[in-house]
């Protein structure tokens, strides 16, 4: 790997309006939520309907918890002995943390977050869910003492130090509860994709030597039953939204486990709780393997309580004292992005917690969201597209004076925000359109409070962008890795640019190494953010990590003379054709997806080809039940069509008779690309549309919607090998 080091960037300080932000006196910006929260707690506190909150969840069970559960003794001459390496692949061990002045806060554990936590927001909602189409709580008092039961009740079926408890389920307050009763057990928490294939369930299993597996319904349990004999350190399955069909060896019911759990003394847990270290690990984030097997990522407790505070605060997360941030879960918490900020961050801070329904990504997020109203939001570039792509619908069947008072507010919106995006000073003509017509469309989104709009885990396109910066939102970056626990880089209300990744997190650092003339190079990351190495995968560990304890990310990228992160591509996305030429794919995907309205996916081909080439795929509707790709065409892409003289309506009709007109207009869109180029290496010459948009079902995509794109080379190898056939007559 190489190690030369590029211009080095230091921790930036933070901006003063931030700091003012943050150190406003509470009861100047005190919400009126929060009284409201605590008030409700109250009313409601320990005798909820849900069977989640049925057993001892009295005040004096909590009382009679927090005698034993004092905080826990630091070992500090453990965590920063000199003899620790930075790095380790065993799920036992333990690393030297990146204390230094730019990383200030003290080391602690999940714990220890957890019940300081318990101390400030103790009578607040923690975690929403829907039972019976009511929305019900459990308040942070609740919530502590339902970890602490499941802490026990894995103790009881066998939970050993430094094993797994592996969850395969959709996000709900049993999969927060069982993770941080799993921590608290001394175990570590592994999640899996619930789009995982029995093989992919039995290859995590076995590598993080899962005890317990954690499933939330009877399909799931079945992947499980199947490999169950292949996996020698399961001892048993506990299955939360649904009963078995029948009675079964080592299966419980979430009742059943937690009853288990009272077996055991609070005295035998605490003295758990109290023998473990910042630096050792208790999360696993296993990466969605788009090349190989998929990596287990180990996160300390160092990594997660350090990240939950400072990632946060870097996108301006509130602390409940504040105002109390109501989020929804509904993206994979088995996706370091969704965990870090939905589990973790909302512990630290004290935040409300609803959970979607399994069908959000299906079309029921929206629901949700309004019924909801969440003060922070966050979404992977795709579900961005997909509210986007609803609301163009939407209003491509409202009346002509509707639709043309919502493409009036949004123009001189999107021309205000991208003219003058740092000035709160808003022409008259601006605030009109905002009162009259955006207002009313964010309501009807769920975004009526929502300050903060976060994306991350795959680029978002300048056309999405654009998009939601008509409807007044602006869209916050983040960049991270399951590596880096998260958010290393942050955008947020004080420190936005757009097409940017923001700025990096305070007490972080970054430098780019083999710089290129534009001041491209490889991003390299280094702070408490760091993970500890891949389990049981050393040589895949020392290419990530070198010798002073840099991540190499295998990202290239920028940064502006203030400091803002632009992601260029992926290193191994670089295309080197046959003549040498170094061509990163993503700006031209981006520019013909810009020119094109009608394109969903470009991927642009060439690696030691002598042009460029490139495979598109059209804009169509999903299933509702599937969330696949139909044949039929979105709104957006019928406009295209009939702007271009087409009447196809579907994408079987465009691509089996070769529409003309879609056709040469698609050509004249990659014309235009061309003329725009930095040279002629960097044009493409030959095009083709698939019959089908990508897909997670099709392979194209990983679960985060991130390209494959080795799996599309060989998937469409033949179209793509027709591209330079002629070449060789």
């Amino acid at each position: 790997m190489p190690r030369n080091s590029g211009a080095g960037y230091g921790c930036p300080h933070r901006d003063p309006s931030m700091l003012d932000s943050r150190e406003t006196p509470q009861e100047s910006r005190q919400d009126t939520s929060v009284g409201t929260s605590q008030e409700k707690s109250k009313t409601r506190a320990f005798h909820q309907p849900s069977s989640l909150t049925d057993g001892p969840l009295s005040k004096e069970s909590l009382n009679h918890a927090l005698e034993f559960s004092v905080p826990e003794k630091v070992h500090k001459a453990h965590w920063d002995a000199p003899e620790e390496a930075l790095w380790t692949t065993r799920a036992d061990g333990h690393v030297r943390l990146r204390v230094d002045p730019s990383c200030p806060q003290f080391p602690y554990t999940v714990h220890r977050m957890f019940y300081e936590a318990l101390d400030k927001y103790g009578d607040l909602n923690a975690l929403g869910f829907k039972h019976q189409d009511k929305w019900e709580h459990i308040s942070y008092s609740q919530y502590y003492l339902l970890a602490r039961r499941a802490a026990k009740g894995f103790l009881k079926l066998g939970l050993e130090r430094a094993h797994s408890v592996a969850i395969l389920g959709f996000n709900s307050p049993e999969w927060f509860f069982s993770a941080v009763g799993t921590v608290f057990a001394g175990g570590i928490i592994t999640g899996i994709y619930t789009t995982s294939s029995p093989e992919a369930c039995q290859y995590i299993a076995h590598d993080c030597r899962a005890n317990v597996i954690v499933v939330d319904t009877q399909k799931q349990l079945e992947k499980i039953l199947k490999i169950w004999k292949q996996l020698p350190h399961l001892k048993a399955v506990v299955i939360y939204k649904e009963p078995p069909p029948n009675k079964m060896t080592n299966v419980y019911t979430m009742e059943e486990f937690m009853e288990l759990g009272n077996e055991v003394p609070e005295e035998a847990l605490d003295a758990i709780i109290d023998t473990q270290q910042p630096n050792q690990c208790c999360v696993l984030v296993y990466t969605s393997g788009t090349t190989g097997n998929p990596k287990g990522v180990m996160l300390s407790q160092d990594n997660i309580t350090w990240t939950a505070r400072y990632g946060s605060q870097a996108g301006d997360i509130q602390p409940a004292e504040v105002q109390q941030e109501v989020v929804v879960s509904y993206l994979p918490l088995s996706h370091i992005a969704a965990q870090i900020y939905d589990l973790w961050t909302g512990i630290q801070w004290g935040a409300q917690v609803c959970f979607a329904e399994p069908d959000a990504l299906k079309g029921s997020l929206v629901n949700t969201l309004r019924e909801v109203e969440p003060t922070s939001h966050m979404g992977v570039p795709r579900v961005w597209e997909k509210i986007m792509e609803r609301i163009q619908e939407a209003a491509a069947q409202s009346g002509f004076i509707r639709r043309k008072m919502l493409l009036w507010a949004m123009s001189v919106t999107l021309e205000q925000n991208l003219t003058c995006a740092g000035s709160n000073l808003k022409p008259f003509t601006t605030r009109l359109a905002d009162y009259l017509v955006l207002a009313k469309v964010r309501q009807a989104l769920g975004f009526a409070k929502c300050q903060k709009n976060f994306y991350g885990a795959a680029p978002m396109t300048a056309e999405t962008q654009h998009f939601f910066l008509g409807l007044n939102i602006r869209l916050y970056a983040g960049y991270g890795l399951s590596e880096t626990s998260g958010p290393h880089f942050m955008s947020s209300p004080y420190n936005y640019r757009l097409y940017s990744s923001g700025k990096v997190v305070p007490g972080c650092r970054v430098k780019l190494v083999n710089q290129d003339a534009e001041g491209i190079g490889e991003i390299c990351l280094w702070g408490r953010t760091i993970f500890m190495g891949y389990l049981n995968m050393e040589d895949k560990t020392c290419e990530a990590i070198d010798e002073e304890g840099w991540l190499h990310t295998g990202d290239a990228g920028r940064l502006d003379a203030d400091g803002f992160l632009y992601i260029t591509g992926r290193l191994k996305e670089l295309i080197i054709t046959a003549g040498g030429e170094n061509v990163p794919p993503l700006p031209i995907e981006e520019a013909v997806k810009m020119e094109l309205p009608i394109i969903s996916n470009a991927m642009l081909i060439g690696d030691q080809r002598k042009f460029l080439s490139m495979l598109l795929t059209l804009k169509c509707t999903l299933d509702p039940d599937t969330s696949d790709p139909t044949d039929n065409l979105t709104e957006q892409a019928v406009e295209f069509c009939q702007r271009v003289g087409s009447r196809a309506t579907t994408v079987s009709e465009i691509v089996g008779k070769k529409d003309e007109a879609v056709y040469q207009a698609i050509e004249e869109g990659i014309q235009r690309v061309n003329i725009n180029a930095a040279a002629r290496p960097y044009h493409i010459q030959k095009w083709a549309i698939l019959e089908r948009d990508f897909s997670i079902s099709g392979g194209e995509l990983g679960p985060t919607m991130k390209l494959k794109r080795l799996t599309v080379l060989e998937k469409y190898k033949d179209i793509i090998d027709s591209f330079y056939q002629e070449q060789k007559m």
